[in-house]
């Protein structure tokens, strides 16, 4: 193996495992807003409120795009992102109201 093999390789390894690391904190901190908005639904389905809130959620999508600009991130995916997250919220939301 060359030495810029092998470098390339040690390069590897510490991409991977930041990939690695960050995976697990997107998991971690995705279970934690799920805990906070299976709050907000039971809340919701106490006080009979309706399980989405549409200016909420476009409020969020563009403040989402903001941040995503900022942080060098394709506004697109972001905004598919949360909504395929609120589409989950809601569907949790939906389960309290029965």
């Amino acid at each position: 193996m060359t030495d810029a093999v092998a470098r390339a390789a040690e390069l590897l390894k510490g991409h991977r495992e930041s990939i690695d690391r960050l995976d697990a904190i997107l998991v971690y901190t995705l279970g934690e807003r799920f805990k906070h908005t299976q709050a907000v639904g039971k809340l919701k389905a106490e006080h009979d409120l309706p399980p989405s809130d549409p200016s909420r959620e476009a409020a969020q999508i563009a403040r989402l795009e903001d941040l995503a600009v900022q942080a060098d991130l394709d506004p697109d995916f972001a905004k598919e992102f949360l909504n395929f997250i609120i589409a989950e919220v809601i569907r949790h939301h939906q389960k309290h109201q029965m």
